[in-house]
């Protein structure tokens, strides 16, 4: 079944930041010469372990006092499939999952406006992946309609079975009238039948969805949206849309920037306007109406879920002198504490935040959108408890010099329940530049002796 569109109305936009739109030129992730598609591994291998010391070897840029594991973790590296044409580049820009035993990623060409994206399940016991969607085919529209190049949402499991997400554009010149362009979609997929459908085109109309998080139990997706028209500024309403019932509960101006902090405990819903640390709003879907402020500022360019103790734990984007910060967010007490700060070296921008089962250590790469080579790609572990950064493993120059792959970022990555393994989606290059042209995954077992508890 196919839910049908609902039609709130417009609303006012206010002018907030795309990051990742901002900086990203269509184009400069151009493949070398050379490079082959699909994107393969040395001897046609579908994929590569290794456990080297050299994950180990820290850069110069490494900060005074950033402790460095003392095992080195048992790595996989594989490409992603689907990667079969020149992408603008092939990238991944939305937030992973890792349930059930399985890992759930998307990934886009970034073309426009007939650009195309895809959800992949990957098993890590048997090496395999399994497409789940392919956005073009599930849209079916007519030659010269605007489809989605990018997936910039979460990608979330709800207690339904189905697994949520939303579409974003690959260029701000063609969500317009011209390419008959009436507002991203809202999809979902069952897992297991990987049969996925709409939910709802458009929930704020002609505005793309770079960002969501889902209540997986109350089933309320929350995105924020930005302006299909370039004129019409950079951001928009965040919106609050009911699964269930197929309706929208409340869309209204000065929406987030990107993340967003869900307590799954109390159901209620939080956001900073702009990129910059910023009070609080809350949303209390219990009394649907325009959000409430708080007497509370947090940086939020990433969030992790609830842990059992009640923390959300954020990170800043960092700029104005100060580089990017780790907050820790009560959803009891509805009070904020800075832990202090995220980087290891010199890259600040940090997209993904993950926790594990227990709520102890925190993980994440800084350098999202390109750059985390040059602090050697770390894989960094935060103590929560001890309040100490440590990085797992150094991954450049390592798959560089032995594969020719250098990975330059991440915005997804999900820890498994169990804590042992890290399954990050890394922005990768094959041609030495600073950008990137295709997409691949790395399963980082994590030592157990670096995960004490």
């Amino acid at each position: 079944m196919t839910l049908s569109p609902s039609r709130p109305r417009m609303l006012p936009t206010l002018v907030l930041a795309c990051v990742a739109c901002a900086l990203f030129r269509p184009g400069a992730g151009a493949a070398p010469k050379d490079a082959t598609y699909p994107p393969t591994l040395p001897g046609g291998k579908e994929y590569v372990s290794d456990k080297s010391d050299d994950f180990l070897k820290p850069p110069a840029t490494l900060q005074k006092g950033v402790e460095v594991a003392k095992a080195p973790p048992t790595i996989e590296f594989m490409y992603f499939p689907g990667q079969t044409y020149m992408g603008n580049p092939w990238s991944a820009w939305g937030e992973s999952l890792a349930a059930n035993g399985r890992y759930y990623a998307s990934l886009g060409d970034h073309r426009a406006p007939g650009g195309n994206a895809f959800v992949y399940e990957y098993d890590p016991d048997k090496h395999a992946f399994r497409q789940l969607v392919d956005l073009r085919k599930l849209l079916d529209l007519p030659e010269g309609h605007y489809t989605p190049g990018k997936i910039h949402s979460r990608l979330d499991l709800a207690d339904d079975g189905w697994l949520y997400f939303a579409t974003h554009r690959g260029s701000t010149r063609t969500t317009t009238d011209k390419f008959h362009y009436k507002g991203d979609w809202i999809v979902r997929v069952r897992p297991g039948e990987a049969k996925p459908e709409v939910v709802v085109c458009g929930p704020v109309p002609k505005h793309c969805i770079p960002a969501s998080v889902v209540d997986t139990k109350r089933l309320i997706f929350y995105g924020a949206t930005t302006p299909g028209e370039r004129t019409d500024g950079e951001g928009g309403p965040f919106f609050a849309y009911d699964l269930k019932a197929g309706k929208l509960l409340w869309s209204g101006p000065d929406g987030p920037t990107r993340a967003m902090i869900l307590s799954r405990s109390t159901g209620k819903l939080y956001y900073t306007p702009g990129k910059e640390d910023s009070p609080l709003m809350r949303f209390d879907p219990e009394k649907p109406g325009a959000p409430a402020k708080l007497d509370v500022s947090i940086g939020i360019r990433a969030a992790s879920e609830e842990t059992p103790q009640g923390i959300v734990y954020t990170v800043s984007q960092g700029g104005k002198g100060e580089g990017s910060q780790l907050y820790a967010f009560d959803v009891k007490t509805e009070t904020a504490r800075k832990l202090g700060p995220a980087a290891v070296g010199g890259q600040q921008y940090i997209t993904a935040l993950k926790t594990d089962a227990a709520g102890r250590y925190l993980y994440y790469v800084p350098g999202a959108h390109g750059g985390a080579d040059a602090d050697g790609s770390p894989v960094v572990q935060y103590d929560v408890k001890t309040n100490t950064r440590k990085v797992l493993a150094f991954l450049e120059p390592f798959y560089k010099n032995k594969y020719g792959g250098a990975v330059k970022g991440t915005y997804s990555l999900a820890l498994d329940p169990k804590g042992d393994k890290l399954f990050i989606t890394w922005n990768v290059s094959r041609g030495g530049g600073k950008a990137w042209d295709s997409v691949a995954l790395t399963v980082v077992h994590i030592p157990e002796s670096e995960r004490p508890h």
